[in-house]
């Protein structure tokens, strides 16, 4: 795997925050995530870990970190294809899983899908419950062979998406640890061209894959770029709404948008409440 990053790799040509690390904090951070993955497979007493592969960015970085954590049978990859998917990137996640000599399996989650929305037609037609359906479906595969082979699950989350709350309670995120966690997606994609991978898969357009042409940033209605921003400047920040709008030339209504997403997805960064005893 290459050593070398690329300096150049942003979502956009003029982000407005450069949160770009270092070629020393490069090296540390990629040390650091997979002493992380390690030290998870050995706590637990496990054989290995388990990744569902999607073609993206950050299942992709994910799978050369717990690679060289772990050692190729260290690592059980799983594809799994839905109608909802783009075919192209159903195969570069299987060009991922070959490129590094992995195992890994084909689980066709369509009619394990289709059995929920035989059993509860009425809710089939509202597209984000049938959506939520497909990713919960593949935490319940990866974990069932994960607890077949005696594996740990590892997640794909980076640090936009748990602050923002874009992704599935008790799907995406249901998983034993995010090695990417703490990264915004822009340094993510740093990390990615620093471990070697393809610059065409570095700059995949990021999809949850939860209907036919869906995008993390059309959902959202920001670039992850912008949304790495407000969140560094405003929420991690705590610099006030009107100073980071000023701070980053950014229009108010999207320093409101990413607010409101934080704001009101803390829900799934918590356990469930119980009431006071």
């Amino acid at each position: 795997m290459s050593q070398t990053s690329d300096q150049s790799v942003l979502l956009s040509d003029d982000p407005p925050l450069d949160l770009r690390l270092s070629e020393a904090e490069l090296a540390a951070t990629r040390e650091r995530i997979v002493s992380f993955i390690r030290d998870i497979v050995d706590d637990a007493g496990a054989e290995g870990a388990v990744l569902g592969l999607s073609g993206g960015i950050d299942s992709t970085v994910t799978a050369h970190l717990a690679v060289e954590a772990l050692g190729k049978d260290g690592l059980h990859g799983i594809t799994m294809p839905s109608e909802v998917n783009d075919p192209e990137m159903m195969s570069d996640a299987e060009r991922v899983a070959e490129d590094l000599g992995i195992e890994y399996d084909v689980v066709e989650i369509q009619p394990i899908a289709e059995s929920f929305f035989e059993a509860v037609p009425e809710a089939a037609d509202d597209r984000m419950a049938a959506g939520n359906v497909y990713v919960r479906t593949r935490a319940v595969v990866n974990y069932f062979v994960a607890n077949a082979e005696n594996r740990v699950v590892l997640g794909t989350g980076n640090r936009a998406e748990a602050m923002t709350g874009y992704y599935t309670k008790y799907g995406d995120q249901a998983v034993d640890c995010n090695p990417i966690g703490n990264l915004y997606k822009q340094q993510v994609r740093q990390l990615a061209a620093h471990v070697g991978v393809p610059r065409d898969l570095v700059m995949q357009e990021p999809t949850a894959g939860m209907w036919e042409g869906q995008t993390d940033a059309e959902e959202m209605g920001l670039d992850y770029d912008t949304v790495d921003a407000i969140l560094a400047v405003h929420v991690d920040g705590g610099l006030s709404r009107s100073a980071t709008v000023r701070e980053l030339g950014v229009p108010e209504a999207a320093v409101e948008r990413v607010a409101d997403l934080h704001e009101r997805s803390a829900h799934k960064r918590a356990m469930p409440p119980a009431p006071d005893r």
